[in-house]
């Protein structure tokens, strides 16, 4: 495993206990990938797209949990852009196993320590 990346998890906020999986899965001894988590963690208030830009700019990439809710989340949608304009890595995994959503302009991947692990090893 290589230096510890620092990532931003871009999710729909109904997928909130995903990326809480996904943060504690990484938190495990044995976990083959290990990354800092720049996602938002508050409601957004009226600067948000500014703060959440600078820490798309501050992380190695940017991964986005992908279902269903993210058809209809503004935010995650905005902060997919964001990830775009400021060219950062972007791959998308599926949050749940019987959802295979897709977004258009988002490679996403079934969620798997390997799948994971290759793209922070990749940043």
């Amino acid at each position: 495993m290589s230096d510890k990346k620092v990532v931003f998890v871009a999710f729909a906020i109904e997928d909130e206990r995903q990326r809480d999986f996904l943060k504690g899965q990484s938190l495990h001894p044995r976990a083959p990938f290990e990354f800092i988590d720049m996602s938002v963690k508050e409601p957004y208030d009226k600067d948000w797209k500014d703060r959440v830009r600078t820490r798309i700019r501050r992380s190695d990439g940017v991964i986005v949990l992908v279902s269903k809710n993210s058809l209809t989340s503004s935010g995650q949608k905005w902060e997919i852009e964001c990830t775009k304009e400021e060219k950062k890595p972007l791959r998308g995994i599926w949050a749940y196993t019987d959802d295979r959503t897709n977004l258009n302009g988002v490679p996403t991947y079934v969620w798997s320590d390997k799948n994971i692990s290759d793209f922070i090893d990749s940043l």
